[in-house]
């Protein structure tokens, strides 16, 4: 008997809900105690006895931390649902995101600037308050952190054990309310380490009290200053309240040639973040502004740039610390200019083939974003056997690549919509590395001779063969394309290599 699609958007829900339960460790009690609910209410709704509501899923979804699939896979079963012009009652509605019972502070919107002039960033973050809890609320707890080599962590500790941040140089200071009801806010510090503070925001001040009472609403703000020697190139904010909407702004000047990235980190996975970065100049100012309306609780947002232009403070993955050897972690340094790393759902998905040339300006952009980041990673690296790099790689989800060999001032080839389409007996093994996985090497079977057929941007489709190096590098990005790494092509009996000591030299044929 055929389902209807209904019931298997039902069922695919179900399907999410119980892989996330199984995946946090809960059994069906816990997570019915977690949420609210009988515990015989989520065993009837994933054994198909009662259809789920928009309340459950949105609280599987807050309890669950599922990045958003619970209420994706919901929303799909809803709109099916009411499609189908049945007489079923929506159920009331409730909050963008639920709240436990006993809730107490919502941010119902952060903006966070950070600004760079003459040497210092200036950090400002404004939230808007809500008091949901049922007690008057007298403080708020800021944390501060300062990371000048952030893929570089013993780099960094060392760096700021030898320099250490300081309240005092800091001009810190908060206040709370609009307009001409703002109050400066008294603070007292609960931590102060060499590169973190923790400090309590008091709703008070000489003039007396002004708790936040249930039900009420304010503002706060709070600003502090951090010289560019102890400010790696990142900004991150941490999701530890409900939070409603969270803005993040950066401002430098136009002359430094600004380049801008963001990752979101969850329990999940890492990936680029999924709304885009939005520029516009100001005068001299280059400022860049992300948002998002449903910034999942405990997740981190890190917002990661570099500069181009001629004046601009150095780039701090490039200084020298840390893998033990006196050198960055590889890893580390190709995070830092924006390639996905290893561990992101993204590099296991297959990429979306383009409609050409329908599609011609969005694989245009997607192909200069790619000779971007190529011109970006050779100002770090010396690739010795040639360079590919996928746009899966860029955290777009597109079936383009470019490979550049290791021949000098050698043009990148463009492959668009590439398949094999033929490939030589004879093989060999060689080892291979991954800008998403950049500390390891490991041996790799790959043919010497490839013939891929690929399209250029107006649509036509042609076929170009590629030998030895190529052969392998042009594999390899494919091989990214359909969501495959080369440590699945690996023989059983071959093991990863760290930092393989010939991978500064050509592959030997």
């Amino acid at each position: 008997m055929t389902t209807s699609p209904v019931e298997r958007a039902a069922d695919q829900f179900v399907t999410a809900l119980a892989h996330w339960r199984v995946e946090r460790g809960m059994s069906k009690k816990q997570l019915a105690a977690r949420m609210g609910f009988d515990p015989s209410y989520v065993s009837h709704v994933e054994g198909r006895r009662h259809k789920p509501t928009e309340d459950f899923a949105r609280r599987a979804e807050a309890v669950l931390g599922a990045g958003g699939v619970i209420w994706q896979r919901f929303q799909e079963y809803d709109e099916l649902r009411h499609a189908r012009g049945t007489a079923l009652h929506r159920d009331p509605p409730v909050p963008v995101q639920w709240l436990p019972p006993g809730t107490g502070l919502i941010v119902e919107r952060e903006v966070a600037e950070l600004r760079y002039a003459d040497g210092t960033y200036r950090c400002r973050v404004r939230r808007a308050l809500y008091n949901a809890g049922s007690e008057p609320v007298t403080r708020y707890l800021v944390k501060i952190a300062v990371d000048r080599y952030p893929n570089d962590p013993s780099g960094s500790n060392r760096h700021h054990r030898e320099h250490p941040l300081s309240f005092d140089e800091m001009a810190f200071n908060a206040c709370a309310g609009e307009g001409d009801a703002v109050e400066p806010m008294d603070w007292r510090i609960k931590l102060d380490r060499d590169a973190s503070k923790e400090v309590w925001l008091l709703f008070a001040n000489e003039g007396g009290q002004f708790a936040l009472y249930p039900g009420e609403r304010t503002t706060i703000q709070y600003e502090y200053t951090v010289g560019v020697e102890k400010w790696g190139q990142w900004f991150q904010r941490a999701v530890r309240l409900p939070t409603r909407r969270l803005t993040v702004r950066l401002d430098f000047p136009a002359s430094f040639d600004p380049q801008v990235w963001g990752v979101e980190t969850s329990l999940a996975a890492e990936v680029p973040v999924r709304t885009p970065m939005e520029r516009h100049d100001d005068s001299d100012r280059a400022v860049f502004e992300w948002s998002t309306d449903t910034p999942q609780l405990n997740a981190r947002y890190r917002l990661e740039w570099r500069f181009r232009g001629v004046g601009a403070p150095p780039f701090p993955a490039l200084a020298p610390a840390s893998n033990g050897n006196g050198q960055p972690r590889a890893s580390g340094q190709m995070r830092g200019i924006g390639i996905v790393q290893r561990g992101s759902e993204l590099l296991r998905q297959r990429a979306r083939h383009y409609q050409l040339p329908r599609e011609e300006l969005e694989a245009r952009e997607v192909v200069a974003a790619l000779r971007a980041a190529l011109a970006r990673l050779e100002q770090v690296h010396d690739f010795t056997k040639g360079v590919g790099l996928s746009a899966p790689q860029i955290g777009r989800s597109a079936a383009v690549a470019v490979v550049r060999s290791a021949e000098l001032d050698a043009e990148p080839q463009v492959l668009i919509n590439p398949r094999v389409v033929g490939e030589s007996a004879d093989r060999d093994e060689q080892y291979e590395g991954c800008l998403s996985f950049f500390d390891y090497r490991g041996l790799v079977r790959r043919p010497l001779r490839l013939d891929v057929e690929h399209a250029r941007p107006d649509g036509t489709r042609v076929t170009t063969t590629f030998e030895r190096a190529m052969a392998r590098l042009v594999a390899h990005e494919i091989d990214h394309l359909e969501g495959r790494l080369y440590v699945d092509r690996m023989n059983a009996e071959s093991s990863l290599v760290p930092d393989y000591h010939q991978s500064g030299r050509p592959w030997v044929y």
